[in-house]
C-alpha cells in the first residue's frame, strides 16, 4: 500500500508543478493580450482563448495536487480538535460518501458532452479562435481521473492511519 500511496502522491505532485508552469504561461499570455490591445490596438481571439484554456487546465488538473496538500475548503471547527484517528475517520467518510460519488456523477454527466465534442472535433465558434475545444471539454474527465486517483490514495492513507492507531 505504501508504494501505491507514494506513486499517487508523486503523480499529483508532478501535475501540480505542471499547473504552476501553466499559470505562469497563462499570466504571460494575459499580459500579452493587454499589451497588444491597449499598446498596439491589436486583438487576438486565439491568445484570449489560450488564457481561458490554460485557466481551465490549471484548475481541473490542479485539483488532485490541492487534495494532496489538503488545500480544499474545510470547515474544521471540530476536526482540528480530533485525534489523528478521528481525523482519519472524517476524511475517509468525506472521500467515500461525497468526493468519489461526486466524481462518478461528474463523469457520467460529462461523458455525453465530451463525447459529442470529440465526435465533431469541436473548435472555437469565434473567427480566429482555437480549434481544440474538444480537448478543453475533456478536462472534465481528466478532473475525475486525476482527482479520483488522489482520492483513492487518500483513502489508502486514512486506512493505514486507522490500522496504525487501532
Amino acid at each position: 500500500m505504501q508504494r501505491w500511496i507514494e506513486w499517487g502522491d508523486a503523480f499529483s505532485e508532478r501535475l501540480g508543478r505542471l499547473c504552476g508552469w501553466m499559470i505562469l504561461v497563462m499570466l504571460l499570455c494575459a499580459m500579452a493580450v493587454v499589451a497588444l490591445r491597449y499598446g498596439l490596438e491589436v486583438g487576438s481571439i486565439a491568445l484570449q482563448e489560450t488564457v481561458l484554456y490554460l485557466h481551465g487546465a490549471a484548475f481541473t488538473l490542479g485539483a488532485a495536487f490541492t487534495l494532496k496538500h489538503q488545500g480544499h475548503v474545510r470547515v474544521d471547527i471540530f476536526y482540528r480538535n480530533f485525534s489523528p484517528r478521528g481525523q482519519a475517520w472524517v476524511d475517509l467518510a468525506g472521500l467515500l460518501l461525497f468526493l468519489l460519488p461526486a466524481l462518478v456523477a461528474i463523469w457520467i454527466l460529462s461523458w455525453p458532452y465530451v463525447s459529442a465534442s470529440w465526435s465533431r472535433l469541436e473548435g472555437s465558434g469565434e473567427a480566429g479562435g482555437l480549434p481544440g475545444v474538444y480537448l478543453q471539454k475533456s478536462l472534465l474527465l481528466m478532473l475525475c481521473l486525476t482527482l479520483g486517483l488522489q482520492a483513492l490514495v487518500e483513502v489508502a492513507r486514512n486506512l493505514r492511519q486507522l490500522r496504525r492507531s487501532s
